[in-house]
């Protein structure tokens, strides 16, 4: 196994004698005297995101009238974002609370596996969410054909298929590469850029398999979004009354908010065709997409929608 050391110049013969077994995560900060405040932190709001998701998950599950496309897309959701914490969160608390956190070639690769997954699974679920707002507002009529249950199982189903299919190609072609030493890690967990900095081989192919992916899934999703809501968009703009532009709108501000801060750090980071230098950058907006929207997200689509909160306070009136 490889430790913490200084980069070294090292010859084609030794690279292929030696590989690393086990990589060090640097994680989000080394100084003692704010490790443990950050600790603390990252947990509540761990434990504070999986009470949040679970609450609505339950709520949608038990309440008949939330049976509905909208909210079924939503329990996908809610079920996504639990995942993503539970994938990085363990490297990272682990990270803070050691200052530095070991991890075997076999589980970081496990980890970027399911990293990837939930990467492209959101993407996919992002656009079939706008594309049921687009059914809903801009073919009303329609909207119990367009949206039966079938075709709602499916587009999840699609979700799930997709980034596991994505991930599966992504992690082979980065599995496959070599790793001489150092083999430390700048990030809270084994994500695609700073693996590939420390590849000992050429990263070209790799690279623009990632860059291929990036842009099938993250681009093609990203432009199928955005051309439900070009069509969202001119559907309530026609509109005669000012309450029904507002109502329509309504429906769609959160996915909005929602869509702009999960495209606006994945695209900055994924859709590269280069590894990325600054490493540092890197790590903030991963705790954006990684903490800070799984956290977010049931406040911004569920916790304030009225429905879900007649859900919640009868739930609460029947205990």
């Amino acid at each position: 196994m490889f430790f913490l050391y200084p980069q070294m110049e090292r010859s084609p013969e030794l690279a292929n004698m030696t590989r690393v077994q086990q990589f060090i995560l640097l994680g989000l900060s080394t100084r003692l005297e704010i490790r443990h405040t950050l600790f603390a932190v990252f947990l509540t709001l761990y434990l504070l995101t999986l009470l949040e998701n679970t609450l609505i998950i339950y709520l949608i599950c038990s309440h008949s009238e939330l049976h509905k496309p909208m909210y079924f897309f939503l329990g996908n959701l809610s079920c996504l974002e639990m995942c993503y914490m539970s994938v990085t969160m363990p490297s990272l608390l682990g990270g803070l609370w050691n200052g530095v956190y070991h991890i075997s070639f076999i589980a970081c690769m496990t980890q970027l596996f399911f990293f990837i997954v939930l990467v492209g699974t959101e993407c996919i679920l992002l656009a079939s969410m706008a594309y049921d707002r687009y059914v809903a507002i801009c073919r009303p009529l329609h909207y119990p054909l367009f949206m039966r249950p079938q075709v709602c199982l499916g587009l999840a189903m699609t979700s799930w298929l997709g980034g596991l299919v994505v991930s599966m190609v992504k992690t082979t072609f980065i599995a496959t590469l070599s790793y001489c030493g150092p083999n430390v890690l700048n990030h809270f967990f084994c994500d695609v850029s700073p693996l590939l900095n420390l590849s000992c081989t050429h990263v070209a192919l790799t690279e623009l398999v990632d860059f291929i992916a990036a842009i099938v899934i993250l681009w093609g999703c990203m432009l199928m979004t955005i051309a439900s809501y070009l069509a969202i968009g001119r559907a309530v703009l026609s509109m005669p009354s000012t309450t029904a532009r507002y109502k329509a709108f309504s429906t769609c501000a959160s996915h909005l908010v929602v869509v702009g801060i999960f495209y606006s750090a994945t695209i900055f980071i994924y859709a590269r065709p280069k590894r990325m230098e600054t490493m540092d950058l890197n790590k903030v907006l991963s705790v954006i997409y990684t903490v800070v929207t799984p956290m977010c997200n049931p406040i911004i689509y569920c916790l304030r929608n009225r429905d879900v909160q007649e859900a919640f306070h009868r739930t609460l009136h029947w205990s």
